[in-house]
């Protein structure tokens, strides 16, 4: 007998076949029929956006440039803290990029201080101090406060699961939306404070992020235009082999996706734009055999578009976080080209 839900599933999803994975077409046309659909999965966004009523919190001088923490308004009822991190090493107008934690503390993360104390400096595992990493590099950075992490965890509701994700992911869902959905559209506003800044490259803005960071910056980078340049990290994979295979949080499931298209497939959208995928020769949660078998159908997307030697994949040699060291290298030259 057959009795737990995960065998029908199985089944099923072995013998899919996605209605909108690339086959060999126009690359364009295949990709201007997929990318609305997509971003349908990832649900409703408000019909109008509200000002970003930006405030500015602190400011203060960091070895590497100067950093700020901000504040602006992504919809109604819904704010958004945020760092902005600039280098003192280049001149306007700033290359930037936007950068998302995954499930951590929050995006202190990022500037690697303390969330209670913004003036005491911490040790950061996993290269996951963003911001920091790109003062360092000259690229100025916008670290954003993702929902239900940090700053934004869930504070008017009692919650019953461990996870602050549940009840976020659920609400969403019955509203018409996605977490994830609703994270994309965060990212899509920071880009409209970026352009109200005036110091801005609007030709040179990227997105990054580890874990759940990477699941925003892939479905981001699909689905914006004014987005330039992507480096998702640790979450690259194929759909059957991660998602749909090993226990992960609720807020990485959009609703019909594997009906339409594989991951390789919507990070496809995003030829022929430079891209540096980063992965970890152990992580459990995006087993990298898989990551592999998915850049290689990602790879013929990006030959088709003439775009071969603009997309990586960068394997460190650890588990399920960021690499720097091997990973900005080749970042760093893409965006030389742009």
């Amino acid at each position: 007998m057959h009795l737990s839900p995960s065998e029908n599933h199985r089944y099923l999803m072995e013998n899919l076949q996605p209605s909108h994975s690339w086959d060999g077409s126009d690359l364009k046309q295949w990709q201007r029929k997929l990318r609305p659909k997509v971003k349908n999965l990832l649900g409703t966004t408000p019909k109008e956006k509200c000002d970003l009523n930006v405030r500015s919190i602190w400011k203060k001088k960091h070895k590497y440039g100067t950093i700020e923490k901000i504040v602006f308004t992504a919809e109604a009822f819904s704010d958004v803290p945020a760092y902005i991190c600039l280098p003192d090493a280049v001149d306007e107008p700033y290359t930037f990029m936007i950068c998302v934690q995954g499930h951590s503390g929050g995006m202190y993360n990022s500037i690697a201080v303390d969330p209670k104390n913004h003036k005491k400096t911490i040790a950061i595992k996993g290269d996951r101090d963003f911001g920091i990493g790109c003062m360092k590099r000259g690229i100025a950075a916008l670290c954003i406060e993702q929902r239900s992490f940090g700053e934004r965890q869930e504070k008017e509701q009692k919650m019953v699961a461990n996870h602050g994700c549940h009840d976020a992911t659920m609400h969403a869902l019955m509203l018409g939306r996605t977490l994830t959905g609703e994270r994309v559209y965060d990212v899509d506003r920071g880009i409209d404070y970026l352009a109200s800044r005036g110091d801005v490259n609007m030709k040179k803005i990227g997105v990054m992020g580890n874990s759940g960071g990477g699941t925003v910056s892939l479905f981001s980078a699909a689905t914006n235009p004014r987005i330039a340049f992507a480096m998702p990290s640790c979450y690259f994979n194929t759909f059957q082999d991660s998602i749909m295979s090993i226990y992960h949080c609720m807020d990485n499931y959009i609703p019909g996706i594997l009906e339409l298209a594989e991951m390789s497939d919507v990070m496809g959208l995003f030829a022929p734009k430079p891209i540096v995928i980063v992965a970890g020769r152990d992580d459990e949660l995006f087993p990298v055999e898989a990551t592999k078998k998915a850049f290689k159908e990602l790879k013929k997307i990006y030959k088709a578009a003439g775009a071969e030697k603009k997309i990586h994949l960068v394997i460190g040699d650890g588990g399920h976080r960021f690499y720097a060291d091997d990973a900005w290298p080749k970042m760093l030259k893409e965006i030389k080209k742009l």
